[in-house]
């Protein structure tokens, strides 16, 4: 009797499972699941009051329009087949709308959205709520320019660049100071997210501060970009054994194909 079952721990100890027997190796290999990479749908929120009315619209907010929260809920229905691991939004409140709209219509509304003010738009300072018009008059002013010749050669580094330099509250951010901290703020989502298995993520922002993230993250992911990005478009970016890849730039292809589910 002795013998069988020294026998039998022998068999145990090579083969590693007999009869609920194991070894630390095997029980890690059972408990350790693959993580997937992190997928983030880079959302721009909808359409709303101030850029209806052409003014600049940074930390200062408005809500979304009729126009706006119709483009909204036909990204939600183009989403649909996206099931997201997590939400995340800016805490501004357009945003925070676009962000629940998306949720409820892609059925998924269940699904937490948590708030994170590093996702904001720039701030603009003393220029917050200013007429774009007579904002881009000031910048044209401060770089020797003349409007004409500021709107033929505009860059959106130089525009946030000399807002900062000339507002007088001090508030304004640089075009570095909006991609440091958007930049810090994504890293900080998919190292929560890859922990807990990774999947695929919404996250809604705002369109200057995801063009500085999405230059950050590859100089040349704007390269076709004739203008800014589309309220609601989506920018994909995938994120995987610590590298980040841009796949799309402002895809309005889930807002067309929201216009075709019933």
């Amino acid at each position: 009797m002795r013998k069988a079952l020294l026998s039998l721990c022998l068999v145990c100890l090579l083969t590693g499972s007999l009869f609920g027997c194991s070894t630390k190796e095997n029980q890690k290999a059972t408990n350790t699941k693959e993580a997937k990479p992190v997928e983030l749908y880079l959302v721009r929120h909808g359409k709303t009051m101030l850029n209806s009315t052409d003014r600049v619209q940074g930390w200062a907010d408005s809500p979304l329009t009729k126009e706006g929260i119709e483009v909204a809920e036909l990204l939600g229905k183009g989403l649909k087949d996206v099931q997201f691991a997590k939400a995340y939004s800016s805490d501004s409140g357009r945003a925070i709308e676009t962000a629940q709209i998306v949720l409820n219509n892609s059925g998924q509304k269940n699904v937490e959205l948590i708030q994170r003010k590093n996702l904001r738009e720039v701030n603009f300072g003393e220029f917050e709520g200013e007429l774009n018009q007579n904002f881009h008059k000031e910048l044209a002013k401060a770089n020797n320019m003349t409007m004409d010749e500021f709107m033929e050669n505009f860059d959106v580094g130089i525009m946030l660049d000399t807002a900062a330099k000339i507002d007088r509250s001090k508030q304004a951010e640089s075009a570095e100071q909006v991609s440091v901290r958007m930049k810090k703020e994504v890293d900080k989502i998919v190292e929560e997210v890859a922990k807990n298995g990774g999947g695929d993520i919404l996250v809604v922002s705002h369109g200057l501060s995801l063009m500085g993230l999405l230059y950050t993250i590859s100089p040349d992911a704007l390269n076709e970009l004739e203008a800014g990005l589309s309220n609601a478009s989506v920018s994909k970016v995938l994120y995987k054994d610590g590298k980040y890849t841009v796949e799309s730039v402002n895809d309005m292809s889930y807002v067309e194909k929201g216009k075709k589910v019933n």
